[in-house]
């Protein structure tokens, strides 16, 4: 019979840690976005890293903004969702280097945005940060005769268009 591994700690096998990692990427899926119930923070992007800590996971949550006002709904919402695969701790460390970006929402949560009415961002550049006005598909027709209304939408990381052809106002994810 062939012995597990140890790990570093002394207490699990290397095969039990990885299989608590892997567990703990299936759970994230399941936390949705409290201000976009429909994207999960794995889909935004918003995870940095699961790792293996002395006594259970450490987690690293990237905010979309510094000032994001569900942080700690995120942070409560992550920590039970992971003791529920049955980890005894779990710390959720909130991390802004490297700081979070647009380009880190996956393809699917992209789309998720979009189905939801909101249009997701384009791909950032590493260029000025001054804001670009450009084109803003319609989530809801896909047109592109949009205007922008306002750089301030309901949330730090929305902004508010609105869509000529089909006459409806529409938020934007901001690019980051």
């Amino acid at each position: 019979m062939n012995k597990p591994a140890a790990s570093s700690s002394g207490s699990t096998d290397a095969l039990t840690v990885e299989a608590r990692i892997a567990a703990s990427w299936a759970a994230l899926q399941e936390v949705k976005d409290p201000e976009i119930p429909v994207v999960s923070v794995l889909e935004l992007g918003m995870i940095a890293d699961v790792r293996a800590a002395e006594s259970g996971l450490e987690v690293d949550l990237m905010p979309t903004f510094a000032a994001c006002p569900a942080i700690a709904v995120l942070r409560s919402e992550i920590r039970e969702a992971l003791l529920r695969t049955g980890v005894q701790a779990v710390v959720v460390n909130v991390v802004f280097d490297p700081p979070w970006t647009t380009d880190r929402i996956t393809p699917a949560g992209r789309e998720k945005l979009k189905a939801f009415g909101l249009a997701p961002p384009g791909s950032r550049c590493d260029g000025p940060t001054t804001p670009r006005i450009e084109p803003v598909a319609c989530p809801y027709c896909d047109a592109t005769d949009t205007v922008l209304e306002s750089l301030f939408g309901p949330t730090l990381c929305r902004a508010i268009h609105y869509c000529r052809t089909c006459r409806q106002s529409f938020e934007r994810f901001k690019v980051v």
